[in-house]
């Protein structure tokens, strides 16, 4: 019975403390006091609105502690001024939508700390709940140290996110567009997307600018096929037989401007984004990250895979921007993040815009993997896990790294193998969301100690699996008086 579970005497009694441990937990007794320590003497609060904020200091700093003050921009600098004359040093603000941001940067710009906190953790208590009483909470809550600051990047990263962000955008909205091109097609009854796989290519863009010019000759519009398109003319014009009705060609016509216009605005939100790049300070590599990356070592076609990665590559159509974003995210994160099999040129942009290269901010990986909501939140009580809770996020961050996590289910590679050994041995999504964990400490770890990654393929990772589970059964065996003989 050497895998039954102990009981919660068996438990509690189990745990001896050598004098030290006791010496320590008893300091640690003597030193705590039986109320709460203030940590922020000098705090305040501010209930974040729409129209009005209201703010709270400590009653003995002002014969009106509660006030309440406009959004606009010089209501604000007289919030400031007024926090200055009372004596506060730092401000418990919580992330009301975007309402904060305009209050956090005159706080900043006036030599106060704002200290920006998820509502998550400042839940009031049961009862009437009015905006007085809110800030008061902020308040007490901030003053005996009970809030954790919320990560937020250095100014010229959140402007770096900000056009990358628009860009996201614009390319949701010109896909959105292209749908409703393809719509519309089926409406008249041509069936292009059944012959072509992509009606936004060279071949379905030519053949959809022909038909709004006039020419209804499916023929024609078939010599307008490229080379490169596995369909041959006949096929393409089989599908371009349909009928001709005015308003849907009305309709197809605005889609296509509509779609004119947002390919324009990405060329536009190209340029700025690479403004805002090369303005950017080179990072200088740190640790192992500065030694050249010896792939002599691996296999010719993993070696092969990985030179043909680190390439930027603009013969395929994709949604990547018009210059050489790997080359620049390489220089400004002072590591190429595309030595990492399923993070490409986008995931790492994601990971810049939103994060910039230095994660001092998180003590550990363990910590980042936590912020990111890739951890379980389990549930503990009587010594057992009573429940696990999945919380939800809308982290671009956790995205990215979930859908880099995805592209390695067929990968040939040491991550490709650990993808399918989690997908198989845990279910629904949470084979996707460990792998999804163990990529991040990978640019964790490449971003703050610099460790050359060189993926050694999944026969490497498959070998030491093995090896991991033939230890597991000797030890087994042996704790049953039995002896693994191998087979011939």
């Amino acid at each position: 019975m050497a895998n039954r579970k102990k009981s919660t005497f068996e438990r509690l009694h189990s745990k001896r403390m050598n004098r030290q441990q006791r010496k320590q937990l008893q300091r640690q007794f003597d030193a705590d006091s039986s109320e709460l320590m203030v940590v922020h003497p000098d705090a305040a609060g501010i209930d974040i609105g729409s129209a009005s904020h209201f703010v709270s200091v400590p009653p003995d700093r002002d014969q009106e502690p509660v006030r309440e003050f406009g959004s606009w921009t010089a209501d604000l600098y007289r919030l400031a001024k007024w926090l200055k004359d009372c004596g506060i040093k730092t401000v418990a603000i919580q992330s009301t939508g975007v309402y904060w941001i305009p209050v956090h940067d005159v706080l900043e710009k006036e030599g106060l700390e704002p200290y920006l906190v998820n509502a998550r953790g400042t839940k009031n208590l049961p009862g009437r709940k009015s905006d007085v009483q809110e800030c008061q909470w902020l308040r007490k809550l901030h003053t005996y140290g009970l809030l954790r600051k919320s990560f937020r990047p250095a100014e010229e990263i959140r402007q770096v996110r900000t056009i990358w962000r628009l860009r996201d955008r614009v390319v949701k909205d010109a896909g959105r567009a292209v749908q409703h091109i393809q719509k519309a097609l089926t409406m008249m009854n041509v069936q292009l997307a059944n012959a072509i796989s992509d009606v936004s290519g060279v071949t379905g863009m030519a053949i959809v600018r022909a038909i709004l010019q006039g020419q209804r000759d499916p023929h024609e519009l078939a010599k307008l096929r490229d080379r490169r398109i596995q369909a041959s003319e006949e096929e393409i014009a089989h599908s371009l037989e349909g009928n001709w009705q005015p308003d849907v060609l009305f309709e197809l016509q605005q889609v296509m401007d509509a779609y004119d216009f947002h390919r324009k605005q990405l060329a536009s939100i190209d340029d700025e984004l690479q403004k805002y790049l090369s303005e950017r300070p080179t990072r200088e590599p740190v640790g192992e990250a500065a030694v050249k990356i010896d792939t002599s070592q691996l296999p010719a076609k993993q070696r092969k895979k990985m030179c043909k990665k680190l390439k930027a590559t603009r013969k395929q159509k994709d949604n990547r921007p018009a210059f050489d974003l790997g080359a620049e995210l390489a220089r400004l994160m002072g590591v190429d993040l595309r030595i990492i099999d399923g993070i490409d040129v986008m995931t790492a942009q994601t990971i810049y815009s939103e994060l910039g290269p230095d994660l001092s901010a998180f003590p550990n990986e363990d910590a980042f993997a936590s912020w990111l909501e890739l951890v379980p939140r389990d549930d503990i009580t009587g010594g057992r896990k009573v429940k696990t809770k999945k919380r939800p996020t809308n982290n671009r961050v956790t995205t990215a790294f979930r859908d880099a996590a995805q592209t390695l289910v067929r990968s040939d590679s040491y991550l490709g193998a650990r993808y399918r050994y989690y997908t198989g041995r845990l279910e629904g999504l949470k084979g996707v969301k460990a792998m999804a964990h163990y990529l991040a400490c990978l640019v964790y770890r490449l971003l703050t100690k610099g460790p050359a990654w060189v993926d050694r393929g999944a026969t490497y990772y498959e070998n030491k699996r093995r090896d991991r589970e033939m230890v597991n059964l000797q030890r087994k065996a042996a704790a049953m008086g039995l002896k693994l003989v191998p087979t011939s």
